[in-house]
């Protein structure tokens, strides 16, 4: 199905023709005549499906112009990476027409965009926790919203946002449309339906779990960190096959790490992004990758959701991640738009349980490759590798009861006080050298 199909407005259908879409996925196809229709839905999509778009398009196309600037579409996201790429997004596809857009995330005065609230808009793009703050500060009317969009509610859960959206769920006009996205449904997830949902249609453009077919997967067991290192310089040595590539690592450290290891060899070709980084070089890091200034990234999982970063070409798990579900929304940032990408996985002897799980969840086993030849081991351990020893000392025999000391001691000779009483006689002796009297009476 071509987007012409969908009956959109001129203006719609000039900016995607500019922007070079022109056929549907399929959970645009499903999304689209159910939010037309007002009704509450529940999508669940995999990253890289286009579900962005699956509920920009339809909210867009139903927008009518409003002089008062009121907020009539909220969307709810977890990350402030995220909110600036819906924005782009929306700012995109509205090119021709008057609607306007605000992102608003923690972590920058909160105060600059209350003012910028004030002044009016269509559509408010936000995390959880600011717009929370933005409400209560009575930055804009929430009576007047008329959608409500949550994306990516599973990863805002993980991030422990449950309170803040049932806060503002709450606070919402009770005749609204509702419409979740997520990648895996969980609980949780269900919980929140349940309460605030009105009967809603569910959409599932693929079963939770299930890999992008156009993903080819592979994994490779490595012992140590210092080894992984040399297996990734060897890998990132071949510039042509590998041109675009995210690895991803799962602490803030190991990103620091490794960048040191890698500077020598790749300086000037790569960055790093995670959550102890400022938020302009969080931008600008992926704004150099885009224009392919970067050849890499080393991230943390801070973007293995809704960056939208076209064509990257391989998707390397530097370590495995614990939660299985991590792993489909790290590969999913390659084969996007129906194009071809490749997944590689390092995990260690205690990570092959987090490969196992990966496979369940998927319900398919990751084919594994032996390291080649030509890669040095190391024999250097990181700290966190060392095997921890712990010595079992034996128990102490019980005291008899005559090898008991007493309960009460004496006390020390500096700790112990005595009262003194001084006489007034003797302290003007002291001062003056000779008694000193009082004087007589008056």
């Amino acid at each position: 199905m071509i987007f012409e199909d969908f009956k959109l407005s001129t203006p719609i259908l000039n900016a995607l023709d500019e922007l070079g879409y022109s056929k549907a996925t399929t959970i645009q196809q499903k999304v689209f005549p159910i939010a037309l229709s007002g009704k509450d839905l529940c999508g669940i999509a995999q990253t890289g499906t286009g579900k962005t778009l699956s509920y920009l398009l339809p909210c867009i196309h139903q927008w009518k112009y409003n002089k008062n600037k009121s907020i009539q579409i909220l969307i709810l996201v977890p990350t402030r990476e995220l909110v600036t790429q819906v924005v782009k997004n929306i700012e995109e596809i509205a090119k021709y027409t008057n609607l306007t857009a605000i992102g608003v995330y923690g972590g920058v005065n909160i105060n600059t965009q209350h003012i910028e609230l004030q002044n009016g808009a269509d559509i408010l793009v936000a995390t959880p926790g600011r717009l929370f703050d933005l409400a209560m500060k009575g930055s804009f009317k929430i009576k007047n919203i008329k959608k409500l969009i949550i994306d990516e509610v599973d990863e805002m859960l993980n991030f422990g946002f449950r309170t803040q959206l049932q806060n503002i769920m709450e606070m919402m006009p009770e005749r609204r449309q509702n419409m979740m996205f997520s990648a895996t449904m969980i609980p949780e997830v269900e919980d929140l339906i349940a309460l605030y949902f009105n009967d809603p249609i569910y959409v599932e453009a693929a079963p939770t779990g299930t890999p992008l077919e156009n993903i080819s997967q592979k994994a490779y067991q490595i012992h140590n960190f210092y080894t992984k290192v040399n297996f990734l310089k060897s890998l990132l040595a071949d510039k042509e096959t590998f041109e675009k590539v995210l690895v991803f690592v799962g602490t803030k450290r190991m990103a620091d790490d490794l960048y040191e290891e890698l500077i020598s060899l790749f300086e000037g070709e790569f960055g790093v992004i995670h959550s102890n980084k400022e938020q302009n070089h969080r931008f600008n890091t992926v704004k150099e990758f885009e224009n392919g200034n970067y050849r890499f990234i080393i991230a943390t999982d801070i973007v293995a959701r809704g960056i939208d970063i076209a064509e990257v070409s391989h998707v390397i798990n530097f370590d495995t991640p614990e939660v299985p579900e991590n792993y489909i929304h790290r590969i999913g940032r390659t084969g996007r738009a129906e194009k071809k990408g490749i997944s590689i996985t390092f995990y260690t002897p205690k990570e092959e349980k987090f490969i196992e799980a990966i496979e369940v969840l998927m319900a398919l086993k990751i084919p594994k490759f032996e390291l080649p030849e030509t890669i040095e081991i190391s024999t250097i351990l990181t700290e966190d590798e060392k095997p921890k020893i712990f010595m079992k000392l034996p128990p102490l025999p019980p005291l008899k009861r005559e090898d008991a000391g007493p309960a009460f001691h004496e006390k020390s000779a500096k700790n112990s006080k005595k009262n003194i009483v001084v006489r007034h006689k003797d302290k003007m002796l002291l001062k003056y050298g000779k008694p000193k009297k009082r004087g007589k009476k008056k």
